[in-house]
């Protein structure tokens, strides 16, 4: 474990596997307190015992992000644990692609749901700590989607250039004492194309799942963003495959 300066206390939502689970070891791995939420708390388990057995420090709580009474409980009680929070990693999201015409209303309701309210949810709960003591970050992971738009993603895109402008207009409005980075990765190894029902989307990330980057690079470039000093923000990083095809 390699211990940085300041240990932060750094709470993850959607840590269970993926680009969260790979930032909870990374930001363990650098010597921080992981607080980790997500539905399935069996893999939350396994990932914090797997934290502890190397040496890092970490806990979990079950965690729905479109609940925002979860999120609020989530935030408060690792407040009340810590004293404080440094850092809130916005991270739960999901990504069934379909064509408009395939008319997949419920899932474009559970990623608006998720994607976008989630990302709200965890900004009500943790803004007020942060501007009480005077200091803290978001981390809001975003996607290339919110930078450019490709069939069967106009849903889950929309979602994430929402993220991105409210990512931004937090930046604006706290700028200060409050940091607020933007993430977007490139096509990542991850478990979100599991959730894809629609099998022209399926087939349409099938094409673009044959370059990708592992989770653990979208994690570095987060740990870049809260290992910079207090007066520098990383507005926003976008990471993707060397040879990409988006």
């Amino acid at each position: 474990m390699t211990l940085t300066a300041e240990r932060k206390i750094v709470l993850i939502t959607g840590a269970s596997s993926g680009i969260g689970e790979a930032t909870a070891r990374a930001l363990a791995a650098r010597g921080h307190h992981v607080v980790l939420g997500a539905r399935r708390t069996d893999r939350l388990k396994a990932l914090v015992e797997d934290i502890r057995a190397a040496g890092g420090s970490a806990e979990y709580e079950t965690l729905d992000v479109i609940r925002a009474e979860e999120v609020r409980v989530f935030t408060y009680a690792a407040y009340r644990r810590h004293g404080r929070i440094d850092v809130l990693i916005n991270n739960a999201g999901v990504m069934p692609l379909s064509k408009l015409e395939a008319l997949k209303v419920d899932e474009w309701n559970r990623m608006i749901d998720v994607n976008i309210r989630g990302l709200l949810h965890g900004i009500a709960a943790a803004l007020p700590i942060m501007q009480n003591q005077h200091h803290g970050q978001f981390v809001n992971v975003a996607s290339i989607g919110a930078h450019a738009v490709s069939p069967t993603a106009s849903v889950y895109c929309a979602t994430k250039y929402a993220a991105w402008a409210i990512s931004e207009g937090l930046r604006q409005e706290v700028g200060g004492e409050i940091r607020v980075t933007t993430i977007s990765p490139g096509v990542t190894e991850s478990e979100l194309a599991e959730s894809i029902s629609d099998p022209v989307g399926r087939d349409e990330m099938r094409t673009y799942r044959q370059v990708s980057i592992p989770a653990s690079a979208v994690a570095e470039a987060i740990a870049y963003a809260v290992g910079q000093p207090a007066e520098v923000d990383v507005s926003e990083i976008i990471v993707r495959p060397t040879a990409s095809v988006a």
